[in-house]
């Protein structure tokens, strides 16, 4: 696994421990000299994580969609810049792109994404993983909802074959291998 996939939050109001963590998986994504692909902002998450890549000597994929670049707010960690439409575009190319996803703390944009890898697995699409980083608990409620639809019998695949749950980086770095 090269190309590693990273959904995460571009907010920059979340509490100083998630920047921190997302600089750690940047560092060991850089440091095992890994290309992160990602979605190209400047700001949150997806920031902290292409610096420190960069800065550990890893290689940063964005994925930029046009309105960032009007927006102005494309890093510049990215070294390799791929421009798309809009949001979907820029999901299938992430999918696309990455060898395996990992998913670090966000909202709406981070789920569909993580999600839509999911459901594109379960489809037969593609036979790459999502694997969550459980930072703090953070998707501690997801989880249990998640265990509730396997209770229902809505859930077609058993998550344990397209995503993975983890707390710590070194998790992640098993996973990925170096």
């Amino acid at each position: 696994m090269e190309k590693i996939g990273v959904f995460c939050a571009s907010s920059n109001e979340m509490e100083q421990k998630f920047y921190d963590k997302a600089a750690e998986l940047g560092r060991m994504l850089g440091k095992a000299g890994k290309t992160l692909v990602y979605g190209g902002n400047s700001s949150g998450l997806m920031e902290a994580v292409a610096k420190a890549t960069k800065e550990a000597g890893g290689k940063v994929f964005g994925v930029v969609p046009r309105k960032l670049v009007e927006a102005g707010r494309v890093s510049d960690c990215v070294d390799i810049t791929f421009y798309c439409e809009d949001l979907n575009d820029r999901k299938q190319w992430l999918i696309g792109e990455s060898d395996v996803m990992i998913v670090l703390p966000g909202s709406a944009g981070t789920l569909d994404e993580a999600f839509s890898a999911i459901a594109s697995n379960t489809f037969g699409m593609h036979k790459k993983k999502v694997i969550f980083w459980n930072i703090d608990g953070f998707y501690d409620k997801l989880f249990e909802f998640l265990d509730e639809l396997v209770g229902r019998g809505v859930v077609n695949k058993p998550w344990n074959e397209v995503m993975e749950r983890v707390t710590t980086v070194e998790e992640i770095e098993k996973l990925i291998g170096q």
